[in-house]
């Protein structure tokens, strides 16, 4: 029978009617946002053809019954779906209503460089009260997305889907198509979020250890708490930003909003999944239903069925589901720190529900999160605290890991990776003991060969680095504002990039105006992204052929930007580049 429930009904699933207060876990008042969830199965206005016109102004926007400050498109916020097709030339004529300047930047797309939208960088930004014409041909299809590049304005709602059909026949085959656009939303202005970051990092994290926790046997040991006291490291500063302030999003609509996708049974639905979050990994499934990845970052890959993947801030999954029941089922998009969720419905009609999961306990970061892998690279005499060194073994106290060889320390930078290893084969922090099948990156293998198999000509190593008791985040410990010369490629040339993330949080980092293809065994069938996911303590190696131009090349999370994790990549072309 179909799940079509009444308030009381409702109220008493969450079990606050003739049950008590069993309100889910870690989140207070869910119950309540359930129950006033009757469902929404309004989209995004959608934007189309070879002339487009994009207004960027001031607005309201409402979420979950909330009403506050946003900074939209055509009087949408977030901004409305743009749909092109592969092989068009398409022109987006842009307005900046807004009292400060303005850009857009289309995010995963290649387009020439001066029309990429990166103010300081491509271009020089939109000025208030002025316009600007974006140029250029679509060569290629698939979902991506686009949002502001100037200041934390995207933080604000100014962010949008972008769908490009094939011009030819499409590998997926689906009978219908959900966008579904992830993303977090404060109260707060982005500014004084900021702010509080700036004074004291772990500002929004509520679910730091407890004593009480310690009593009940919960998270770390004691010795464990005290060692990684002495090093000044949180275990539970898995996300800077939380689910304390934010709400979380699916198409602009809150949990109590319960956003929802229609669909009869037996249909292949496919669904889009942006991450268009500000700050926020989220873990994705779908209860009682076989994910069937069909694409990454806009490039189709080998079908591979899972029951949960992560997606990074500015990652793309195209998914195929195919429900076989009259019911509702609930799609979970679980922060990583597990402190919220996003929280939609997929169903054959309009105003039904599925039972809500509770949040999981939240994960603490381990000793591989840090840089220092046992198992990676065999076991280290001195870890193991039950049994005493090899003779003649160098030891390693966790108090004493600051002083460890390949430990960078200085006045922008406090970091520990001393032993990264590469966690493309990891499922996402958190992940490792999910109990079923989580999407990892090996498991993508691209549905075409990729257009440049040759080796790379020569290697580069960069460093992700931070300082978190400052909030500073850089590359190779130098932040933006420090950088005196850009990073400079030879346009054509291949180099294989290696990223090392010498910190505790998982960076999704972004080169625009390429792809490069994951180096995880596939040959020349490897994944292609524009966007990876860096574990905590981990690497990752890509190879890229080099498109001429200036091009941003960032962390995507927007506060870890912002501070400094960003520089410039120059590729010129060789007789210019003095090759």
């Amino acid at each position: 029978m179909p799940q079509v429930l009444d308030r009381r009904q409702l109220l008493r699933r969450a079990g606050v009617v003739g049950g008590g207060a069993a309100l889910l876990a870690g989140w207070p008042g869910w119950a309540q946002r359930v129950s006033e969830g009757v469902g929404t199965t309004a989209t995004l206005p959608t934007v189309s053809g070879d002339d487009i016109r994009l207004r960027i102004s001031h607005q309201m926007m409402t979420v979950d019954g909330r009403t506050g400050h946003a900074i939209g498109i055509n009087g949408s916020a977030p901004a409305p779906l743009i749909r092109l097709r592969e092989g068009q030339t398409v022109r987006l004529h842009v307005e900046n209503a807004l009292d400060e300047d303005t850009s857009l930047h289309w995010h995963g797309l290649l387009v020439p460089s001066h029309m990429d939208g990166v103010p300081g960088v491509s271009f020089p930004g939109i000025a208030k009260g002025r316009r600007f014409t974006y140029e250029f041909p679509v060569v290629q299809a698939g979902t991506y997305w686009y949002h502001s590049h100037s200041g934390l304005q995207e933080q604000s709602g100014l962010y949008g889907p972008i769908v490009i059909d094939p011009k030819g026949d499409d590998p997926v085959r689906a009978d219908r198509e959900h966008v579904v656009m992830l993303s977090d939303h404060s109260p707060l202005h982005p500014h004084r979020l900021f702010a509080k970051l700036k004074k004291q990092a772990g500002y929004f994290n509520r679910q730091q250890q407890t004593l009480a926790g310690l009593v009940a046997g919960r998270d770390q040991t004691l010795a464990d708490r005290l060692a990684w006291g002495a090093m000044r490291m949180d275990p539970t500063d898995i996300a800077d930003v939380t689910g304390s302030t934010y709400t979380y999003l699916v198409n602009g609509h809150g949990p109590r909003d319960n956003w929802t996708g229609l669909f009869r049974v037996g249909e292949r639905v496919r669904l889009r999944v942006i991450n268009a979050s500000a700050m926020t990994t989220f873990n994705v499934r779908i209860p009682g239903l076989t994910l069937t990845v069909v694409q990454a970052d806009g490039m189709n890959v080998r079908p591979v069925e899972v029951d949960e993947l992560q997606i990074g801030v500015a990652e793309t999954y195209d998914l195929i589901v195919t429900p076989d029941a009259d019911r509702a089922y609930t799609l979970v998009g679980e922060s990583v720190d597990r402190s919220g969720m996003a929280r939609a419905t997929l169903a054959p009609r309009a105003g039904m529900v599925a039972p809500v999961p509770a949040l999981r306990r939240r994960p603490v970061a381990t000793m591989r999160d840090m840089g220092m892998d046992m198992s990676a690279h065999g076991a280290m005499p001195g870890m193991d605290h039950g049994a005493p060194p090899a003779a003649g073994a160098m030891t390693h106290d966790m108090r004493d890991f600051a002083n460890a060889p390949g430990v960078r320390q200085g006045p922008g930078v406090q970091t520990i990776s001393p032993m990264p290893v590469d966690r493309t084969g990891d499922p996402g922090q958190g992940l490792e003991d999910a109990g079923h099948r989580v999407l990892t990156y090996l498991d993508l293998i691209a549905l075409d060969r990729n257009p440049d198999v040759r080796a790379p000509s020569r290697s580069l190593e960069i460093h992700l680095t931070g300082n978190m008791e400052r909030y500073m985040w850089s590359f190779d410990g130098r932040k933006l504002s420090e950088v005196t010369a850009p990073i400079p490629f030879v346009a054509g040339e291949r180099v294989r990039v290696t990223l090392v993330n010498d910190t505790m949080m998982g960076h999704p980092i972004h080169l625009h105006g390429h792809f490069f293809e994951l180096v995880t065994g596939h040959g020349d069938h490897a994944p292609r992204k524009h966007t990876v996911i860096v574990q905590p303590g981990g690497k990752v190696s890509w190879d890229v052929t080099a498109n001429e131009g200036d091009w941003a090349f960032h962390c995507h999370m927007l506060y870890h930007m912002h501070a400094g994790m960003m520089q410039v990549v120059q590729v010129r072309a060789p007789a210019e580049a003095g090759a």
